[in-house]
């Protein structure tokens, strides 16, 4: 994988129904969703990722769109763009690309 500068993870968890008071923190979350086979290893969908589409990832949201989780991976392509990905993160198939413009 290209030279990764930064990553942050981070996750969009409800509250469980009955207003959880401490929901889990965000990494223990993705690491149980992970162990029971909800969706893939970060790093699985990241090296996929540079298979397709090389380039320095920047941030990664696992986000729920939809009723599905997703991975919405922010990267630098070699010729200088930035392009958001999201990925379905239980399949690794790819759901959309865009094209990030500075406002």
């Amino acid at each position: 994988m290209r030279h990764l500068l930064a990553l942050a993870l981070s996750l969009t968890i409800p509250a469980a129904a009955g207003g959880q008071q401490n929901p889990l923190p965000d990494f223990e979350a993705a690491q149980t969703a992970v162990e029971r086979g909800e969706i893939l290893p970060l790093a699985q969908i990241l090296r996929q990722l540079d298979s397709e589409h090389p380039g320095t990832v920047v941030e990664v949201e696992l986000e729920h769109e939809d009723g599905i989780r997703v991975y919405e991976v922010e990267l630098i392509t070699p010729d200088g763009l930035l392009i958001e990905v999201d990925i379905d993160a239980a399949t690794g198939e790819i759901l959309k690309i865009e094209e990030e413009y500075d406002d």
